[in-house]
């Protein structure tokens, strides 16, 4: 199971959704800010105590370059409480400076850069029977992130502030739109609403540039692929 990302309230999350953190097998992060990295420690501590329960089975961290020395100067402050037995977790780090490939088994992973802070990657996730699902993180308008979405069966897309109220580094909802209809995907669900969007028609405004199918994200949403999409 994949999980990107883990903010604040991911791991209540996962146990509403009925997902114990033993079934996390790759863990995906769009960049280092605290809102997607925040319970990362807490993650961490679960998989190490209580010694009885703690997680045996190995699992893979993927971000762009720099994760290691996040994680070395997280160990500075937790120590020995976020400090993994050998082999256990293997961080991968992707190109934070153009297209990157990573072949993990079951599933491809394609990264490239966004416009957000140095660290940004968006991730496009594809399924050995073609079936692809994008992954945004914050960006702003960013044409490689329509490369990478490019006929994608799904595309998570930020849309952190309303048509009108836009701040560098994040998308609104007509913008998300255009991107999601310049790659052609076959569907769109946008998330990562900052409180200013609670007072307006998101749907509505994502409608001025996108046509296809189209979702407003929520906890415990589960989106089903079939092969057409």
């Amino acid at each position: 199971m994949l999980l990107f990302d883990s903010g604040a309230g991911t791991m209540h999350r996962l146990l509403e959704a009925g997902v114990g953190i033993d079934r996390i097998s790759f863990i995906f992060y769009s960049h280092l800010h605290p809102d997607h990295t925040g319970e990362l420690v807490s993650f961490l501590f679960a998989t190490k105590y209580p010694e009885s329960y703690r997680r045996r089975k190995p699992f893979t961290i993927v971000a762009a370059k720099g994760f290691t020395e996040f994680y070395e100067r997280l160990k500075l402050a937790y120590g020995k409480w976020i400090e993994l037995e050998p082999g256990l977790m293997t961080i991968t780090e992707l190109d934070d400076r153009g297209r990157d490939h990573l072949d993990c088994g079951l599933f491809d992973v394609d990264s490239t850069p966004v416009k957000h802070i140095d660290s940004s990657l968006a991730y496009r996730i594809t399924a050995p029977d073609g079936r692809s699902v994008v992954y945004s993180g914050d960006t702003d308008l960013c044409e490689d992130l329509v490369s990478l979405s490019t006929d994608a069966d799904l595309l998570i897309c930020e849309s952190a502030m309303p048509d009108g109220m836009k701040v560098p580094g994040h998308l609104t909802p007509s913008l998300a739109g255009r991107i999601a209809a310049e790659a052609g995907v076959k569907r769109l669900v946008l998330t990562h609403f900052y409180p200013e969007c609670e007072s307006v028609d998101l749907y509505e405004q994502c409608r001025k540039t996108y046509q296809g199918p189209l979702l407003l994200a929520r906890d415990l949403m589960e989106i089903v692929l079939d092969r057409e999409g």
